[in-house]
């Protein structure tokens, strides 16, 4: 019997380090070629560490939260003859598994997200009690669907990451049926006492780091302006009415990426990057809009490329792409990095402001606030119109307050008269 020892590959792109989340294997036990032994996380993705050998697991080199060296010992698998542990030292082939780049988002969680948990931690069982101040882990949409559905999202036990509430812990508790529904509401009364103590890794911790980050380094500041998108929304129910069926339908995003392209041609310092390091400002002519995208895994934000060349069902079909590669964990890396400015929306659960923080080294990032009816004054006449705000925040050491007020006036003129977004 001999030792293969399999060291911290380098995954590339000058990483020095990188943080060891999940293992899927313990001491003792047997592996074989190819199986997945340890997730690990870069700046940029989390990427699956397969065995290249068969063996039993005799060793294992860090804990989940441990920052590695590139090259330090990972593993040690006792293998049948000899072994060969100057070989084994080599980098073992990685496969990546995108998950949420570290950008940061306009969404502020009201509680720490807990790191994701082994697979094999799933909650048995539909329906949990919770203490009524105690909010569960849940993506917006899964909380928009119990709402929808009547559900109270605390009785809902979730199977996700960490306890996290998913769709099909929905469509379970449903299923429960209301024979066994006054169960977990008599036990919700009950008194607790216990505590949970949940490490900040993995994701959550690239997360709160870049956040952090960003307010310690950037010069913040909002910026809310109420838009009427009563006209946007008659054209896009009647460009879906017309060619939803052959061309998809349309959402509002679209329309803002749009706005926003054609905004930027007149406040191009918008679409930037700075390297505050260097003291150098870099305007590009791409626009490369990262659009906010909430998965069950966490917070990941696609890049829709180049959308100053795509027509709105382009941008359409490439936002859904992505965001369905996203949730499905199929997005790469490239999909996952390298935006110029970033439009974050909560969709139904926008609320009325909201105060994004910056995606640096980007200088601006767009929010989307929630579409209301409210009266309004028109030529002197109360008229029901659709209304959002948008709350967008800059970076003040680069995007002077006037500039950033002109630049959401121009978006909010192109989708009020949305003629104006065609007119070249």
């Amino acid at each position: 019997m001999g030792t293969h020892v399999i060291k911290m590959p380098d995954i590339g792109e000058g990483i020095a380090e990188v943080e060891l989340s999940v293992w899927h294997v313990k001491v003792g036990d047997m592996v074989v070629e190819d199986q997945v032994l340890a997730d690990v996380m870069t700046d940029k993705a989390m990427v699956d560490i397969p065995s290249p050998v068969h063996g039993k697991v005799i060793a294992l080199g860090g804990q989940p939260g441990e920052v590695m060296a590139v090259g330090s010992v990972l593993i040690s698998i006792e293998v049948e003859g000899a072994g060969n542990v100057k070989e084994s030292a080599q980098p073992a082939p990685v496969k990546e598994v995108p998950v949420a780049a570290p950008k940061v988002e306009a969404v502020v969680e009201s509680k720490p997200v807990a790191a994701p948990a082994p697979k094999a931690a799933v909650c048995q069982g539909p329906m949990v009690a919770r203490a009524a101040d105690e909010r569960p882990l849940a993506s917006p949409a899964v909380r928009k669907h119990a709402l929808d559905l009547g559900i109270q999202l605390r009785l809902v036990r979730g199977t996700g990451p960490a306890g996290r509430v998913l769709h099909e812990d929905l469509d379970a508790y449903l299923a429960q049926g209301q024979s066994n529904a006054s169960a977990p509401v008599a036990a919700a009364y009950a008194q607790r006492t216990d505590e949970q103590q949940i490490p900040v890794i993995g994701m959550r911790r690239k997360i709160a780091q870049r956040m952090q980050d960003a307010t310690q380094r950037a010069a913040h500041f909002s910026y809310v302006e109420e838009i009427d998108v009563t006209a946007v929304e008659e054209l896009r129910a009647h460009l879906n009415e017309k060619h939803g069926a052959t061309r998809g339908k349309l959402t509002l995003l679209p329309f803002l990426v749009r706005a926003m392209v054609v905004a930027l041609r007149d406040f191009p310092q918008m679409n930037a990057r700075y390297d505050d390091e260097a003291q150098v400002i870099t305007r590009l002519g791409a626009v490369h809009v990262g659009v906010a995208t909430q998965s069950d895994v966490g917070l990941m934000v696609p890049v829709v490329r180049h959308a100053e060349a795509r027509s709105l069902w382009d941008s359409a079909t490439e936002i859904a792409r992505l965001a369905n590669a996203a949730r499905n964990g199929k997005a790469s890396r490239d999909e996952l990095s390298g935006s110029t400015i970033t439009l974050t929306s909560l969709g139904a659960l926008g609320g009325i402001v909201s105060t994004p923080v910056l995606n640096l080294p980007e200088v601006a990032i767009v929010g989307v606030n929630k579409i209301v009816e409210r009266p309004m004054v028109i030529k002197g006449q109360i008229v029901i119109r659709k209304m959002m705000n948008l709350s967008s925040s800059f970076d003040h050491r680069v995007v002077d307050g006037m500039d950033a007020a002109l630049f959401i006036q121009a978006i909010r003129g192109l989708l009020e008269q949305p003629a104006t977004l065609f007119v070249d």
